[in-house]
């Protein structure tokens, strides 16, 4: 059975689509001082909890989901199609904690296995307890890209370059390139893309994240008379203003799964998860 969290309702209804089993009718309540609950039918023998922790109290709603999956289910999944802290993945400063270490920890008390859709750094994974996998959803963010004219596949830096492959393949044409910090002074950095020219070319930014949108927004300021310009990612987060600073760059349109539902969730990444389970 699919355990839904209140933050992933559409992506639990889709992976229960995809491996039909039923989807329970889980119900979430929320006191006045603050306190969440949540309430869980009867189970399977095994009872795969979808949450995304997109905010402190999701977090909390997802330890009780677990807590009351596994008073029923002999086996309980966690998936995590968006981990929130996953950024937090080391200490910069001395005093500070690991924030994801502490998370894993957390979650890792109340199942017996974890998946997460493409986790900002992979490493994440040993902080868990329990096995933990990881589920690459980028190549679904081709599916809804309009026909692109000579299209380039632009990264924010080398790090994410596989992503940007991943949609590239998807999609079966085009380039690939990043972007690379050339520094003129201790004031001035240069961002540019590392080697293709964007002149005329309808350009495809891809990351994991875009949370505020001021990477990309800064990154799209430096293409070179592009055609089209096109934003996708896997977790569009997409806090504050960040969809209106995109729109303000240039970007005709931002594409996203439903790791983080948003009206810009385009794709689901079920049916990658459904591959994993």
């Amino acid at each position: 059975m699919i355990v839904p969290g209140s933050a992933s309702q559409e992506v639990a209804a889709a992976l229960a689509s995809e491996l039909d089993e039923p989807l329970a009718a889980v119900e979430y309540d929320w006191f006045a001082d603050g306190e969440t609950l949540v309430r869980v039918p009867d189970t399977d023998d095994r009872a795969v909890v979808v949450a995304s922790t997109v905010s402190d109290s999701t977090h909390i709603e997802l330890l009780q989901l677990q807590d009351a999956a596994r008073r029923q289910a002999g086996e309980v999944v966690t998936v995590l199609p968006y981990m929130g802290y996953g950024r937090q993945d080391e200490a910069f400063e001395p005093g500070e904690p690991i924030s994801a270490r502490a998370m894993a920890r957390a979650i890792s008390t109340g199942t017996d296995r974890v998946v997460t859709v493409n986790p900002h750094e992979t490493s994440i994974s040993d902080f868990f307890e329990v096995p933990c996998s990881t589920v690459d959803a980028a190549g679904r963010l081709a599916d809804p890209l309009p026909e692109l004219s000579d299209p380039l596949f632009l990264s924010p830096d080398a790090g994410a370059i596989d992503l940007a492959e991943a949609v590239r393949d998807a999609y079966g044409d085009g380039d690939v390139d990043y972007f690379e910090k050339v520094r003129h002074s201790d004031t001035e950095v240069e961002i540019r893309p590392n080697d293709a020219s964007t002149a005329q070319r309808d350009v495809v930014l891809v990351d994991d994240i875009v949370a505020t949108g001021s990477t990309m927004s800064t990154a799209i300021g430096q293409l070179s008379a592009p055609g089209r310009v096109f934003v996708t990612c896997v977790h569009p987060m997409l806090a504050a203003n960040a969809r209106t600073k995109l729109a303000t760059a240039g970007v005709e349109a931002v594409y996203g799964t439903d790791t983080v539902e948003r009206a810009v969730s385009a794709v689901s990444a079920a049916p990658a998860i459904a591959e994993e389970l």
